[in-house]
């Protein structure tokens, strides 16, 4: 692979991000080592957004995938297709980044199949290689290498957790959602909403939060926060863009729908 091919991964511009402890210090030791990372932490709290972040301030190209449940090796590692020319080979992101020295982000892992999730297993211990079985090639992994994956342990039944032999491969990072006054920061520089009522959002998210196991699966994030507060700042009411963007999405249940309709009343009515 060419410098282009490297090239046409690494990000342009600082993605934003705010540091909420010693995250930032904790991945730059681990990527100095090489060390596979994953991150562990609820829906929309922030961590493809720091992946993004520790790319561009370590200079690294990144490849981000989104797992499925459909995901197959071969999406992963590569495969044979058919053109005009006859049969080609068509590297899959896993090779890509080995290749050319990315940082690959694996989202939501658990959401892959278990079978499919091995094909990682090389690439995470001291072979650091990548055999592609059908091509009959061994790829050793670039040195800028690293595998991050990311998913949400409270959301997982135990159908769809990792394998310890998995685990066991990757240090861990664990994520939350913010201190309500960081969180309002990030909301507030993401939609250009004032900081006021960018706090308010917070408020009724950490009320939604409280009711995680008692009729919610998952408390309002703060990428739904960032939603309404862009909805307000276009001029949407606030408790219109509360019941769009932040109680709608949630939950079809009615009591907890008028629970949450509630919260939204108390600091907007």
């Amino acid at each position: 692979m060419n410098d282009v091919t490297r090239e046409q991964y690494l990000l342009r511009q600082e993605p934003y991000y705010r540091p909420v402890a010693d995250e930032v210090a904790l991945y730059e030791a681990a990527y100095a080592v090489r060390m596979p990372v994953m991150l562990k932490g609820p829906t929309g709290c922030g961590k493809s957004r720091f992946v993004e972040y520790m790319a561009w301030r370590l200079g690294r190209p990144l490849i981000s995938v989104a797992c499925n449940e459909d995901m197959t090796a071969a999406d992963l590692v590569g495969r044979f297709l058919l053109d005009i020319n006859g049969t080609r080979w068509q590297d899959g992101p896993l090779a890509t980044a080995a290749r050319v020295g990315a940082i690959l982000y694996l989202d939501e892992i658990v959401e892959a199949r278990q079978d499919t999730t091995v094909v990682i297993h090389p690439l995470t211990d001291h072979r650091r290689n990548l055999p592609l079985e059908k091509k009959g090639e061994l790829v050793a992994a670039h040195p800028d290498f690293q595998l991050v994956i990311s998913y949400n342990p409270g959301y997982q039944s135990l159908m769809k957790d990792l394998k310890q032999s998995t685990k066991q491969r990757f240090g861990a990072i664990d994520f939350d959602y913010p201190e309500a006054e960081i969180e309002a920061e990030v909301v507030a520089h993401e939609s250009g909403l004032d900081a006021g009522r960018a706090a308010k959002l917070v408020q009724v998210a950490q009320r939604s939060r409280n009711l995680k196991g008692h009729g919610l699966d998952e408390g309002i994030s703060t990428r739904l926060l960032i939603y309404a507060a862009q909805l307000i700042v276009k001029g949407i009411a606030p408790r219109a863009a509360c019941r769009m963007a932040l109680v709608r999405p949630l939950t079809d249940d009615p009591d907890m729908r008028d629970t949450l309709d509630a919260a939204v009343e108390t600091f907007f009515g």
